[in-house]
């Protein structure tokens, strides 16, 4: 058997972690950001991680990760 190519564009974006669930950095977080709210800017700094339903197949485009 051929090795799993890894998804490089779903690898640059994704992260999984330790656990196992995959993080992502906030959208909408480059531009425009003088208007925000601090609120909103503070909240956008954080990383989220994604539904299991999104999670389970990008898992599987990432195969040889952590």
């Amino acid at each position: 058997m051929p090795k799993m190519k890894t998804h490089q564009s779903i690898a640059k974006r994704f992260k999984i972690s330790k656990t196992g669930k995959l993080i992502k950095k906030k959208a909408g977080q480059d531009h425009f950001n003088a208007r925000e709210k601090g609120s909103v800017t503070r909240a956008k700094r954080r990383n989220i991680t994604t539904s299991k339903t999104v999670a389970t197949p990008l898992k599987h485009l990432i195969p040889y990760s952590n």
